[in-house]
């Protein structure tokens, strides 16, 4: 599991290859996550937007973003938390995230939260220890 927290609101990520929904011999690879936000923060927040850098193994870059996550804005009181499950192909075996959400408190106040880089992998990547 990966984690970060900033402000005192915590992203945990689990990333988990999806083999039944990949294809290695066509160079499809697909992957979910599972993303934890945790609000630690004494403040109300509100989720309004998710922006996130995505690498294959060749360094080819995406970027995805937009408002909410799965098609929500939610909103956390202090210590509740949200779950939900995203997905995400790739032409390589392997490959990177990092992003950040932008959030909002009760004040008005927006700011931006990190989400941990994590790293996406499969059984058919090539691993060299040395």
């Amino acid at each position: 599991m990966y984690r970060e927290t900033t402000r005192a609101i915590t992203v945990s990520v689990e990333p988990v290859y999806l083999d039944d929904q990949s294809n290695p011999d066509e160079n499809h690879f697909v992957w979910a996550y599972r993303v934890r936000i945790e609000n630690g923060s004494p403040e109300t927040v509100q989720l309004l937007r998710r922006h996130w850098h995505i690498t294959d193994a060749m360094g080819r870059k995406q970027e995805v973003e937009g408002p909410g996550v799965v098609g929500e804005q939610p909103v956390l009181k202090p210590g509740e938390s949200f779950e939900y499950t995203s997905g995400t192909p790739l032409p390589t075996a392997s490959g990177i995230m990092v992003g950040s959400y932008q959030m909002e408190n009760d004040r008005g106040e927006q700011f931006d939260i990190g989400i941990p880089a994590f790293s996406l992998d499969s059984p058919y990547q090539y691993s060299r220890l040395n």
